[in-house]
């Protein structure tokens, strides 16, 4: 371009150079604009063409994140549940050595309570169904017994002597005591007397 306005200065006049000057360099500016309009719009294409493309390769990334997230909680879960595993065993085992009964003894035990309970049951059931039979003759013993110790003074000189020995056995029960009562020849002698009428 120099060349051709030094061609054009010298065959021209101040005036029309000064023209010349003035056409190139408006057509310098009009070029630089219309790269510029070019650089915009192409530009805005690219930048767009970027953005596509970051959200792409973030969408990847996301996704083998998240893979690789599930691949490690999965490991750490079963990780986990092992170490949890060895903890309860671990406390199942000192509680046993300590003496302190597991869940399936205290299970055991209560069904077996259940059992001898039933079992419980059954026989005070049977026991009192046997009971009212023979407390009649029991009763019938004892009462004559009882009335004749109280009427004569002999009979509680020998009540102090057995009633000593129960004090001695604070095992036997009261029912027995009442259900063996002293004789007396007294006694023996009434009963051989009504048996002979």
């Amino acid at each position: 371009m120099g060349k051709k306005l030094k061609a054009l200065a010298g065959s021209l006049t101040e005036n029309q150079l000064a023209l010349t000057v003035k056409d190139s360099a408006q057509q310098i500016w009009l070029a630089g604009l219309g790269a510029f309009a070019k650089a915009q719009e192409e530009g805005g294409k690219v930048f767009e063409a970027l953005v596509k493309e970051g959200e792409s390769i973030q969408a990847r990334t996301r996704k083998m994140t998240d893979e690789k997230i599930a691949v490690v909680a999965g490991k750490a879960a079963g990780t986990w549940d092992r170490l949890e595993q060895v903890f309860e065993d671990r406390v199942a085992r000192a509680l046993g050595s300590l003496g302190v009964p597991s869940k399936k003894d205290i299970e055991k035990l209560s069904r077996r309570v259940v059992d001898l309970t039933a079992v419980v049951q059954g026989l005070t059931e049977q026991k009192a169904a046997a009971k009212p039979a023979a407390k009649p003759a029991v009763k019938a013993v004892a009462k004559p017994a009882a009335r004749k110790p109280a009427a004569k003074p002999a009979v509680k000189a020998v009540a102090k002597p057995a009633a000593r020995k129960p004090a001695a056995k604070p095992a036997a029960k009261p029912v027995a005591a009442k259900a063996v009562a002293p004789v007396t020849p007294a006694d023996v002698l009434k009963t051989i007397s009504h048996t002979s009428h």
